[in-house]
């Protein structure tokens, strides 16, 4: 987290958190979501405003993490911004290195040097468990991953794609379980 956020957040501990207004995509991407988009439906059915800005994109990973319930978040200055996903907290690309072998990073820029176990959903999708949590592999880049799979990289269990939310922790929408508590 940055300082300047940690210093936010000493200053003003008790800023009430943000739901439904940030968004992350099957691909990595972030998507801001005014009250109109809100509105409109629940992501990823209205998706919003994609963020382009890469400054702000980085600003975000790098305050990006979970809280203890499971819901995933953005830590913006003293105010939690709580993030609807479309899939999985973490979005995997994966690339081939100079020296043949694989490289591993997620949406944030992370790099992710030991993942875990994969698996296969029952549409194809391939997701790697991280120390960080469960990622998603971007669908671009599954040449990579197949080849990496080929290569003995990792040997993919079956999982049921309806499954993963409860299985490994963490909450599609945030928003919504708010809502259901209350």
């Amino acid at each position: 987290m940055d300082d300047i956020v940690k210093a936010a957040l000493r200053k003003w501990p008790h800023v009430p958190a943000c739901r439904g207004w940030l968004a992350l995509d099957a691909r990595g991407d972030w998507y801001m979501r005014d009250d109109r988009v809100q509105a409109a439906g629940p992501f990823p059915q209205a998706k919003g405003s994609r963020v382009v800005h890469d400054k702000l994109r980085e600003f975000i990973g790098r305050n990006y993490e979970p809280d203890g319930d499971g819901c995933w978040y953005f830590q913006n200055g003293p105010q939690r911004v709580y993030v609807e996903l479309e899939m999985t907290p973490l979005v995997l690309g994966v690339r081939r290195d100079e020296a043949g072998g694989f490289e591993l990073a997620d949406h944030t820029g992370a790099r992710i040097e030991r993942p875990g176990p994969a698996w296969l959903d029952e549409h194809g999708r391939l997701y790697l468990e991280t120390p960080r949590g469960l990622g998603l592999v971007r669908s671009a880049d599954m040449d990579a991953a197949a080849d990496a799979v080929l290569a003995g990289l990792w040997q993919p269990g079956e999982i049921a794609s309806a499954s993963l939310p409860a299985r490994f922790g963490y909450r599609l929408s945030p928003q919504a379980t708010a809502a259901a508590s209350g």
